[in-house]
């Protein structure tokens, strides 16, 4: 219940200012669980928070992350079940007004008669009270419940993903469900500080009249890099931003297409300053699909060596058949 709510019982007597009053139905308790992602809100403070000033993110991160504070709000009502095979880590959490920090502090309560009530199922919640140690952002850490993840947002509609107008949509990294929008991977320096880019973008650009009706999401991942597909390098870590917007029909992702188009110029001229090695573009509009890029001396080098390399080889592999077959 929210914290101005409150119900009573009718006994028959009608009384004037309550023409309003409706029955109510009291839905099973036991379906909420941590790892659904459409029963929790993120914001970057608390005042927008109260303000309802919700942000954008990929529906992993939606599910609060190993660095973030999580609060359940006094004078409210909530039962979910923690159930996970992974601990569930955080860096703290509030419960009606009590703040934890600790382990030893959350274990107590989670013994009491309260916590049995708002808590069930079997898992547990660790908390590290430490903020992310690296300027280019922590990983959130839910990649080993992503099938948990899209299992409990997809449940109410029989694990189909909504249906989307792109002929080719996108899906980015962590999400649950393909999308109409833009992705763009960085590739980063030491000098590159996540929260002084998303500021970068948010003032820069998101702010801006015409740029209304789209939401971005920033965050630090593990991606496969496989140049070419030939020489596996691991798993390196990279910035995804992904792009969409309020745009519908063919005209679905349009908008961000074109903030995104704006943020990749702003990177070649600016993008040496905030220790953006690489940014590669990927696109999916209600007309249209594309993939584009950005990269560095560096990266192109990479690329024609890779590429030279496979000349030679291909090279030495004719000769090779030409000198069985006596050719040469």
């Amino acid at each position: 219940m929210a914290p101005t709510a409150g119900f009573s019982a009718f006994d028959g007597n009608y009384n004037p200012g309550c023409e309003t009053a409706s029955e109510i139905t009291f839905k099973r308790t036991d379906n909420y669980e941590w790892h659904d992602p459409t029963l929790w809100h993120a914001a970057t403070s608390l005042e927008n928070l109260d303000l309802g000033k919700y942000i954008f993110l990929v529906d992993e991160e939606r599910v609060p992350c190993q660095y973030d504070d999580v609060i359940f709000q006094p004078e409210t009502s909530f039962r979910v079940n923690i159930t996970s095979e992974q601990t569930i880590q955080l860096k703290s959490i509030s419960i009606m007004g009590q703040n934890f920090t600790r382990d030893s502090t959350l274990a107590e309560y989670m013994h009491s008669s309260s916590a049995k009530l708002q808590f069930h199922g079997q898992g547990t919640l660790r908390l590290s009270h430490t903020r992310c140690p690296d300027k280019s952002g922590c990983e959130c850490g839910n990649s080993a419940t992503h099938e948990r993840i899209c299992a409990a947002l997809l449940q109410k509609s029989r694990n189909q993903c909504p249906m989307v107008t792109c002929k080719d949509a996108i899906k980015p990294t962590g999400h649950c469900c393909e999308i109409c929008g833009v992705i763009i991977i960085l590739t980063y320096s030491a000098d590159f500080d996540i929260e002084l880019y998303r500021d970068r973008i948010f003032h820069t650009f998101l702010n801006l009249p015409r740029n209304k009706g789209i939401q971005m999401a920033m965050s630090k991942r593990k991606k496969l890099q496989t140049p070419l597909r030939i020489v596996p390098r691991g798993l390196d870590s990279i910035i995804q931003i992904v792009l969409i917007d309020n745009k519908t029909g063919p005209y679905a992702g349009t908008h961000a297409e074109q903030l995104a188009n704006d943020i990749l110029k702003d990177i070649a001229d600016h993008g040496k300053f905030f220790g953006i090695v690489t940014a590669n573009l990927q696109v999916a509009t209600g007309n249209n699909w594309s993939a584009q890029g950005t990269s560095s001396h560096r990266g192109l080098m990479i690329t024609g060596i890779v590429i030279g390399i496979l000349l030679v080889l291909l090279f030495l592999g004719i000769s090779l058949l030409l000198y069985k077959n006596d050719a040469l």
